[in-house]
């Protein structure tokens, strides 16, 4: 019975997923961002229950990143999809029908060609899963941003927009040029071949441990100072601080 107790849990975390698709696609992206914040809850907790309960198996693994493409990767595609629109609006189909976002109609359907780009999110966290369960090597440390740090870089930029009032933030978030460079900057980093440190806690006390300490300590200022609009800092403090240790790791070697 223990078996299942982990792959239950990794259901969980896609049903958050599928209950935040239908929160984002009706644009109520705090709700789609607590499930989404949910279901990353639950990719740490099945992980964590499979160790303990020494449990693994393939089909965990399996359906682990399953559960992760729905929940960290068609959800921040759906969100950089709607914010694409709506730094576009809802033109009228002929008055834009020459403009740079060219719209499209299949069948009733009528929309514009510039928010698909942010669905770019959802294939790249998909090549990076994919990586992911092929490579035997990322077991203590990440090669690219996990899907679920990504989704929560994606799902801060509505909240910024949504619960911190500023003209500056809110400016530069609906900006149409600053999202399509963001969704490419999203799915460089996805697969980047950069080395990440992971946050599980070795045996080896505060030394071995101390990068993972530092970063949870800067975060938890950070957001107490920046809330929402932490989460992109935070993002660019663990890429800098994983650099720097591979950096400092590679000077020890030689």
């Amino acid at each position: 019975m223990k078996k299942h107790i982990p792959n239950f849990i990794t259901l969980l975390n896609l049903l958050s997923g599928c209950i935040a698709i239908v929160f984002a696609i009706n644009s109520n992206f705090p709700a789609a961002a607590l499930f989404v914040g949910l279901g990353i809850i639950f990719d740490f907790f099945d992980g964590f229950a499979a160790r303990i309960l020494n449990v693994k198996s393939d089909l965990g693994v399996q359906l682990d990143s399953l559960a992760d493409m729905v929940t960290s990767g068609v959800v921040p595609g759906i969100i950089m999809f709607k914010l694409l629109e709506l730094t576009i609006g809802a033109p009228d189909i002929i008055e834009q029908a020459n403009s740079w976002n060219a719209m499209f109609s299949f069948k009733g359907f009528k929309g514009s060609i510039i928010p698909v780009a942010g669905f770019a999110i959802t294939l790249a966290s998909a090549y990076r899963l994919a990586k992911f369960n092929i490579d035997e090597d990322q077991q203590t440390y990440f090669k690219g941003l996990p899907t679920p740090a990504n989704a929560l870089l994606i799902m801060s930029l509505p909240l910024i927009l949504e619960f911190q009032n500023s003209d500056l933030m809110n400016t530069t978030i609906l900006n149409p040029y600053f999202l399509l460079g963001l969704t490419l900057v999203s799915c460089y980093l996805l697969n980047a071949p950069i080395k990440l440190f992971s946050l599980k806690f070795t045996s080896g006390g505060f030394a071995k441990n101390a990068s993972r300490y530092i970063f949870l300590a800067l975060s938890i200022v950070a957001l107490i100072i920046f809330q929402f609009a932490a989460i992109p800092i935070i993002i660019a403090i663990y890429i800098v601080m994983s650099v720097l240790d591979e950096i400092s790791a590679k000077k020890i070697k030689i």
